[in-house]
């Protein structure tokens, strides 16, 4: 259900075609809730079947047409009831916490590629997120300047605070991850043999 949420989010800065969306998606809350495009367009027709978006036909050059969405009252409703509704937590499905739990089952060696490779990725992430707060700061962030065009200027520095907390919150996140997997690789040492393999 979040990926309709996700959806009217951006939706409430103002009305935007399927494409134009799917791009916002990616650029916006795609970070911190993904979707593939394949998800969005089923979800957009739910959506405008349940009231919550209406669409209308643009013309696009001269024979095309393009659908523009827009939310309704229903579904401005809908996203503030949200906020306001205590979040419902969903157990954690995370296959690199439940590999190590049994890293002894595998080579010394594939524990070590799988620790490196999780360290190398949540490096990436940290310097991707630490990337979108500078965009943040300069409010360089595509979404975040349509947003702060159609807020009253005494909201604006509510609006990029709290969107810079999120991003710190992921950074914070993603450091935890990396701090995880060198504990990993510090435990490997102790439990590996000088010839590479598991100590006895």
């Amino acid at each position: 259900m979040s990926l309709r949420f996700a959806l009217l989010a951006l939706l409430r800065v103002g009305p935007l075609s399927g494409y134009d969306l799917q791009k916002q998606f990616s650029e916006s809350v795609g970070h911190v809730w993904h979707a593939p495009d394949s998800q969005i367009y089923p979800e957009l027709r739910k959506m405008e079947a349940e009231g919550l978006v209406a669409a209308e036909e643009q013309p696009r050059g001269e024979r095309a047409t393009r659908r523009v969405y827009h939310v309704t009252d229903a579904g401005d409703r809908a996203f503030t009831d949200w906020m306001r509704t205590p979040l419902a937590y969903s157990r954690v499905r995370d296959p690199a916490h439940l590999r190590a739990a049994y890293l002894e089952t595998t080579t010394p060696a594939a524990a070590r590629a799988f620790l490196s490779a999780h360290i190398a990725q949540w490096q990436g992430e940290i310097a991707r997120w630490e990337a979108e707060l500078s965009r943040i700061d300069a409010v360089e962030n595509p979404m975040l300047a349509r947003r702060i065009a159609v807020t009253a200027p005494q909201d604006r520095d509510r609006t990029i605070a709290f969107k810079r907390f999120a991003y710190e919150g992921l950074v914070e996140r993603a450091r935890g991850e990396v701090s995880w997997g060198r504990r990993g690789l510090h435990l490997m040492d102790t439990l590996v043999a000088d010839d590479g393999s598991w100590a006895r």
